[in-house]
């Protein structure tokens, strides 16, 4: 079994860190079949990604829509979750955002 690497994630739970980039979580507030549902839909939507690129780009536009609708679904796209006004700081460099501080001090 291999094991996952875990990724940081913000104090607040908003975003989770990739290579310096923030990328906005599944918003927390889904019961847990419907996020269960829309994660297997995702994965079936990333198979068919690969899948139409092996095929050479046939049905590509449509897997990558399913993507988006399953991404969408789970709050990783779209208007953000949270109600507090926010901004939505998804695809920013973490040092360039109020995660500044708190992300340097992951990098000591």
């Amino acid at each position: 079994m291999t094991q996952r690497k875990m990724v940081p994630v913000t104090p607040d739970g908003r975003y989770i860190v990739v290579r310096g980039r923030l990328w906005r979580r599944s918003d927390p507030g889904l019961p847990a079949d419907r996020r269960e549902a829309l994660v297997h839909d995702l994965m079936r939507a990333r198979r068919a990604v690969r899948d139409a690129k092996a095929a050479g780009g046939a049905g590509l536009a449509e897997a990558r829509a399913a993507v988006d609708a399953a991404k969408h679904g789970l709050g990783e796209r779209g208007p953000p979750w949270w109600t507090d006004g926010a901004p939505d700081y998804t695809r920013h460099l973490a040092r360039t955002t109020p995660y500044a501080a708190w992300f340097a001090a992951l990098e000591a």
